[in-house]
């Protein structure tokens, strides 16, 4: 981990998609989850969606056998995907919303209105030795949900700050950066470990780094992206190098 201390998870998930969209072997996640590692990650993360539209139960094996970082492992709060984390016992466990029919993860987990539900679904997670975050919006009431839930963890989706600044909606996102900034502080004081992600660029990470309470970053279709035309390594290293220029 940085001197920072703050600590940037790859995602590779858009690795497998593109080696998805002719089939085969090619290009592995698990060269890239390796590379990542090499190239400064502290934890890769993959989100094994129900339709298996990228990441797949073999990755996940794979990812299992070969990391030394952690494993931040994204699913959905299903009975299989709880069977398929209790039988991995990964690092992390990240409770993530999931549509069949969405392109990327549209918003946070509505945790307020499923919050028995859910309490129940994570209880065995964290029995089985797993960090529970939950992936929310930076909404008060969420916040207050998931730690009554017993989460230890949330990460806050940085999408519609990101979304505001790619379109030049420049006082939008300013307002959702505040957002950000504000709930990043109140679940702090709850005494929860505060992360966040979703759509984050060079552009957009480091107002969303200068956070103090937020310990961790997790960055992926933009540093694959990148990673066509810079290679996969130097994309991670000039990230890590905001990231701690912002913090510093």
């Amino acid at each position: 981990m940085s001197d920072t201390g703050l600590r940037l998870g790859v995602n590779i998930d858009h690795v497998a998609t593109v080696r998805n969209a002719r089939g085969g072997g090619y290009p592995d996640p698990l060269r890239a989850a390796k590379l990542a590692e090499e190239a400064g990650a502290d934890g890769i993360t993959a989100h094994l969606r129900e339709d298996r539209r990228h990441i797949s139960d073999a990755d996940i094996d794979g990812l299992m056998d070969v990391l030394s970082v952690p494993l931040n492992f994204e699913m959905a709060a299903t009975d299989e995907m709880q069977k398929i984390a209790l039988r991995h016992k990964p690092h992390a466990v990240c409770i993530v919303p999931e549509k069949r029919e969405e392109r990327t993860t549209e918003g946070g987990l509505e945790v307020a209105r499923e919050e028995n539900k859910l309490a129940h679904f994570i209880a065995p997670l964290r029995e089985a030795g797993c960090r529970v975050s939950i992936f929310i919006a930076a909404d008060r009431k969420q916040i207050e949900a998931a730690h009554r839930i017993g989460a230890e963890v949330i990460e806050l989706h940085t999408g519609a700050y990101c979304d505001a600044h790619a379109e030049g909606r420049m006082d939008e996102a300013a307002r959702e950066l505040e957002s950000l900034r504000e709930m990043s502080a109140f679940a702090h004081s709850l005494g929860l470990e505060v992360h966040a992600g979703h759509g984050l660029t060079y552009d957009t990470v480091k107002p969303v780094a200068a956070f103090p309470e937020v310990m961790e970053l997790n960055i992926g279709h933009f540093l694959i992206g990148e990673a066509i035309f810079l290679g996969l390594t130097p994309a991670i290293k000039e990230m890590r190098r905001l990231m701690d220029e912002a913090r510093g």
